[in-house]
């Protein structure tokens, strides 16, 4: 079935936008800062990276500040991590948070990890797909997993430390297949080795193969989700086809340990009234972001819950122990 809830989404934002307004950055006061930076372990043309700047120009009319997207790609997060614990919780650097961080914190052991963050605030959900080239040899999932039963599968996933290679890791287990899964530091890169057909798969988020999509050069194969994508009824998700796997990535916003309440109320005000912009509805909806804002109190208890369970699957699977 192709997915349902979206306008029900939609219509709790737009409530809770209309609630948040009293407590917007103009009722509190001004924002402590001019300029706000917004930092991501993607390379430019991730995924973080994508959704952070085409989210940037709305944000900032909504806050009234300047929105700055800053690269800091470097291990899997690890760097853009440390930047963030060491500076000051003055409400002027950010880090976009997505599963990727929780892994790196958890594989490889980095100077600063999730816990030395403050979980601000959720934003969206973003389905994962599995893609190839539309020219390449392979019409179906079914058929990229006949060719990796060869021994010669590739697949792609951005950062060694992702739930996009978590993805990659059982559906190649549920699978019996043994490709090799080669990873990069960013959803572009890998979008490059999909194209020149380096690999015969990539997984990634609609924003990061958007462009690609609409010039018809590559095909979604399949939705790790637990629901399909309304802009793509007809493309089924895993468990669909099959494969017991279904996966749901977070995008959301943290700050500074430490950082004052005025600064988390400000973004708790903002967000629900940026979700609830026409402008920008139309282009996350048009890649396929799902409206999921959360608060402060409840996402640092997500955030505890899914590094927990991310920790307890890792050490089931042997990867840690």
């Amino acid at each position: 079935m192709p997915a349902r809830g979206t306008s029900v989404q939609l219509l709790v934002v737009l409530l809770a936008a209309v609630s948040a307004g009293a407590v917007m950055v103009g009722a509190q006061g001004k924002y402590p800062r001019s300029v706000v930076m917004l930092s991501t372990h993607s390379s430019p043309g991730g995924g973080s990276d994508v959704f952070l700047r085409e989210m940037a120009p709305h944000l900032s009319r909504v806050m009234g500040v300047k929105i700055v997207v800053d690269n800091l790609a470097g291990g899997s997060g690890a760097k853009a991590m440390a930047v963030l614990a060491k500076s000051k919780p003055d409400g002027g650097l950010f880090y976009a948070t997505t599963p990727t961080f929780i892994y790196t914190s958890l594989l490889s052991r980095p100077a600063a990890t999730y816990r030395d963050l403050e979980p601000i605030v959720n934003i969206f959900y973003d389905p994962e797909v599995l893609y190839t080239a539309t020219n390449s040899n392979f019409k179906t999932l079914d058929q990229v997993l006949q060719h990796a039963r060869t021994g010669k599968g590739r697949w792609g996933a951005a950062n060694p430390a992702s739930l996009e290679r978590q993805v990659m890791e059982q559906l190649r287990q549920k699978t019996k297949v043994a490709p090799v899964i080669a990873t990069f530091e960013g959803g572009g890169d890998m979008l490059i080795s999909v194209l020149n057909h380096t690999l015969d798969m990539g997984i990634g988020e609609l924003q990061e193969i958007r462009a690609q999509l609409d010039a018809g050069r590559v095909r979604i194969l399949g939705v790790a989700g637990d629901a399909r994508i309304s802009q793509y009824p007809d493309v089924k998700t895993l468990k669909e086809q099959g494969i017991d796997l279904a996966v749901r990535k977070f995008r959301g916003i943290a700050g500074p340990k430490a950082t004052p309440p005025a600064v988390i109320a400000a973004w708790e005000a903002a967000v629900p009234r940026l979700l609830a912009d026409p402008a920008y509805q139309k282009i996350y909806l048009k890649n396929g972001l799902l409206p999921g804002f959360i608060g402060h109190a409840e996402y640092q208890k997500f955030m505890g819950d899914f590094g927990r369970q991310t920790e307890a699957f890792l050490k089931q699977s042997g990867v840690i122990r």
